[in-house]
């Protein structure tokens, strides 16, 4: 299983210099999860960036992965790794929803580099 950070879905809708590293992640569907976060994320920065159409059409695409909500189970995880990993809450929850479905989470943000079941590729 993979998820892929809000990086990294900005980034291959971006076709930036990193967009080939998230793509096989990406385009494998059937093993592919986004949390709720990732929506809010990705489509809070299209939408600032390339208008409601553009922020619609990037949260379909995303959609074609198997949908985390943020549980309370997730929630309290993600408080304990924010802790001890000094991480944003954002980046807890993300954290936290990887390891609950033992997925692998593919990232440029510098915050998961090193970590465990992280696959890190620098901006």
């Amino acid at each position: 299983m993979n998820l892929v950070d809000s990086s990294g879905w900005l980034e291959y809708f971006a076709d930036g210099r990193n967009a080939e590293f998230f793509a096989a992640a990406i385009e494998d569907t059937e093993n592919l999860i986004i949390s709720t976060i990732n929506v809010f994320e990705v489509f809070k920065r299209v939408l600032q960036q390339r208008g409601e159409e553009a922020a619609l059409q990037a949260v379909a695409l995303m959609h074609r992965a198997g949908v985390v909500d943020v549980t309370s189970p997730i929630a309290m995880d993600a408080v304990k790794l924010s802790i001890e990993l000094k991480l944003p809450m954002a980046d807890g929850l993300i954290l936290a929803t990887a390891r609950t479905y033992d997925a692998i989470l593919w990232t440029q943000d510098a915050d998961f580099e090193g970590l465990p079941n992280v696959r890190f590729t620098e901006k």
